[in-house]
C-alpha cells in the first residue's frame, strides 16, 4: 500500500470508473467526487438511484456527491473559452471542477486528484492542447492525473514520486471503446452505463431554454434552471415567464419550487397542470396564463373558465376565455 490519497472526479460513466479501479489497484485510497448541477448529475437510474452513486457503491468506491452553487452559474454565463456546439462552457466547466476539487484536497488529506479524461475523446475539452490548457488554469499543476492517457501526457508528479506506477497505466486515446471495454473485462467491471454527453447544456434542444433564461434574468438561481427540466414553457414578457406541469410529477415539482411573491393557477372546474408566473406578471400576463392553462385542460373550448388565484397563500378567482389559438400558443413556447 502506498498510503497515498486521491480524490477522483467521478461521473459514473465506463471511464471514471476505470480510472477509479486502477488507482485503486495501485493501492491508493480513493473518494469519488461526483459534482452535480442543474445540468449533469441528476439522471437518476431505473430504480432511483443516481448514476454515479449507484456506480460507486457496486465497485466499493468510496463516493461524495457535492452540489455545485451560484459560482458555477456565473461561469456559465460568462465562460472564459466559449461554448461548444450548444451552450456548453466544457473548457470553463471542468476546470471550475478541478478546481473545487483542489479545495477540497486539504479537508480530505488527498495528495493528488485524478479524471477518466481520455486523450481525442471530445472534440472541445479533450484535445491534447485542451487539457493541456484545463491543468494550466485549474491550480493542480502536477498534482493532477488522466491515468487512463498518462502515457500521452507529461509525467505527474503522483508518478515522478514513485505513489502511481507509470508502467502500469494503459494508453487509452482517441473516440473508440474497445481499449476501455477490454480493460473493464480484465478489472472485473461486467457493468456500467452506456455512452452519452450526460450534460443537457450540450443538447441543442435545450438550449432555447437555458438562453432564454440567461437573456431574461440577470442573476438566475439554481432553482431557475432546476425547474428547466419540468413541464412546458412559455415567455409571456421580458419580465415573466410561464411553467405549465405536464403531469403529476412536474406538479409536484413545481408546487416545491414556488418562491417568494410568485403566483401559481389551476383550473377550479377539474383537474389539470399547475401553472407557475416566474418573474413579475401585469395583469395582461395572468390573463394570458390563464388562456394558456385552459388549453391544457378539459374546458369547454371558446366557453369562459374559472381559475383558482394563490399568491403568498392569498387566494383570488379568475375567468377567462378558453380561447387560446394553436399559432398564438407556438408563438410564446420557448423552443
Amino acid at each position: 500500500m502506498s498510503n497515498r490519497r486521491a480524490l477522483a472526479l467521478f461521473s459514473g460513466g465506463l471511464d471514471s470508473i476505470l480510472a477509479a479501479k486502477i488507482i485503486q489497484k495501485q493501492g491508493v485510497e480513493v473518494l469519488a467526487i461526483n459534482f452535480t448541477s442543474p445540468f449533469f448529475g441528476c439522471s437518476p437510474t431505473l430504480d432511483g438511484e443516481p448514476v454515479a452513486a449507484r456506480y460507486a457503491a457496486r465497485y466499493d468506491i468510496p463516493f461524495r456527491s457535492i452540489p455545485l452553487g451560484e459560482a458555477f452559474l456565473e461561469m456559465l454565463r460568462h465562460p472564459r473559452h466559449g461554448y461548444g456546439s450548444a451552450l456548453n462552457p466544457c473548457i470553463d466547466c471542468k476546470t471550475f471542477m478541478l478546481r473545487c476539487a483542489r479545495e477540497l484536497m486539504a479537508e480530505h488529506q488527498a495528495d493528488f486528484v485524478f479524471t477518466g479524461e481520455v486523450v481525442g475523446q471530445r472534440p472541445m475539452s479533450q484535445r491534447l492542447d485542451t487539457l493541456n490548457l484545463i491543468n494550466r488554469e485549474c491550480g493542480l499543476g502536477g498534482l493532477l492525473l488522466r491515468p487512463l492517457s498518462a502515457k500521452y501526457l507529461k509525467t505527474t508528479i503522483p508518478e515522478a514520486e514513485g505513489w502511481v506506477k507509470r508502467e502500469q497505466l494503459p494508453a487509452i486515446r482517441g473516440r473508440g471503446r474497445k481499449d476501455q471495454m477490454r480493460l473493464a473485462a480484465e478489472l472485473g467491471v461486467d457493468e456500467y452505463p452506456q455512452p452519452g454527453g450526460g450534460c443537457l447544456l450540450a443538447e441543442e434542444s435545450y438550449m432555447p431554454k437555458v438562453k432564454d433564461l440567461l437573456d431574461h434574468l440577470c442573476q438566475p438561481h439554481v432553482r431557475d434552471f432546476n425547474l428547466l427540466r419540468t413541464g412546458r414553457h412559455f415567455r409571456l414578457s421580458e419580465g415573466c415567464k410561464l411553467v405549465v406541469g405536464r403531469d403529476g410529477a412536474d406538479n409536484e415539482t413545481i408546487l416545491a419550487s414556488i418562491g417568494p411573491g410568485e403566483t401559481t393557477l389551476r383550473w377550479a372546474d377539474g383537474g389539470g397542470p399547475l401553472v407557475l408566473l416566474v418573474g413579475e406578471p401585469d395583469q395582461a400576463a395572468v390573463h394570458l396564463a390563464g388562456r394558456i392553462l385552459l388549453r391544457y385542460t378539459r374546458a369547454t373550448k371558446g366557453e369562459p373558465g374559472r381559475l383558482s388565484v394563490q399568491k403568498d397563500g392569498r387566494r383570488s378567482e379568475l375567468t377567462v376565455l378558453n380561447d387560446l389559438q394553436e399559432s398564438e400558443l407556438d408563438s410564446l413556447r420557448i423552443v
